[in-house]
């Protein structure tokens, strides 16, 4: 059953969901708006498999159907699994899971930041991949799970360390900040760099990476002093959809300690700024 969303507003925009009987939608917690009466809520800290798979009839010779004491505690150990999963990566411990009962429902979800949103339609062969923070809601019959890139890869880019990964079938509901470009490397020679904050999401078959912005010479120092980006730039290869942001958290934090006077930045981009008393 596809999920009927509309995605309404400028700039900060929000999903208005149409539920229908028995339909269940779940987001992460904190991205909820409203709902109309006959829309259940529910709190869970399971994922929407109920927690590493549910457990199988007499699985584990407990006896019983469900699988007994061996079922629940392989449930219980999935569930603790994904929670440290989503604590690790400094994602909301829970989930909240939003049903229809009696009839069309409706919920309203949203961002945390001023952006826009988007509706990815997952057909069950390719996952899709996201920043930390860019899950709004998703269909039940959409698996949310961690991806972790490698050690090296996500020490030295930051943002690229930890990534949502979106796998089954049904449509997941994702958010970013300021205005979102589509592009696909391979209509620019098979690969484009970016700033490691201005990737949103990317198809599974694209590869990511973090690379040096320069050498360890004149050039690259002045890159990374005064040009803005830090010592580091996303890299995307192959062929597939890639969504970026035009605004990245660091730079909404920047402006916003410049506003305050809190924040004195000189042309090094606050590589030696100080702090007002």
């Amino acid at each position: 059953m596809t999920l009927q969303q509309e995605i309404v507003g400028t700039a900060m925009q929000m999903a208005v969901v149409s539920l229908q009987p028995g339909q269940t939608v779940y987001c992460e917690a904190g991205k909820f708006l409203f709902k109309t009466a006959n829309v259940t809520m529910e709190t869970r800290l399971s994922g929407p498999s109920g927690g590493g798979g549910q457990p199988q009839a007499g699985a584990g010779g407990a006896g019983g159907p469900g699988g007994g004491m061996g079922g629940m505690l392989r449930q219980a150990m999935g569930t603790a699994m994904q929670v440290g999963q989503r604590a690790l990566a400094g994602e909301s411990l829970a989930f909240q899971y939003f049903t229809s009962t009696g009839g069309e429902g409706t919920v309203g979800f949203a961002g945390v930041l001023p952006g826009e949103m988007r509706a990815l339609e997952l057909d069950g062969t390719r996952a899709w991949f996201a920043e930390k923070d860019a899950f709004v809601a998703a269909e039940s019959t959409v698996e949310f799970g961690i991806a972790f890139q490698g050690g090296r890869t996500g020490r030295s880019g930051g943002e690229g360390f930890v990534l949502e990964k979106f796998t089954g079938r049904g449509t997941v509901i994702i958010a970013g900040a300021g205005n979102f470009i589509d592009l696909n490397p391979a209509d620019f020679g098979g690969r484009v760099d970016v700033d490691t904050g201005c990737v949103v999401a990317f198809e599974e078959g694209i590869r990511y990476g973090v690379q040096r912005v320069g050498g360890l010479n004149r050039q690259g120092v002045m890159n990374a002093v005064f040009g803005g980006e830090g010592l580091s730039l996303a890299t995307l290869e192959g062929n597939g959809r890639v969504i970026l942001q035009s605004l990245t958290i660091e730079s909404l934090a920047n402006a916003l300690r410049k506003a305050q006077g809190g924040d004195k930045q000189g042309p090094t981009g606050g590589l030696f700024s100080t702090n007002a008393g």
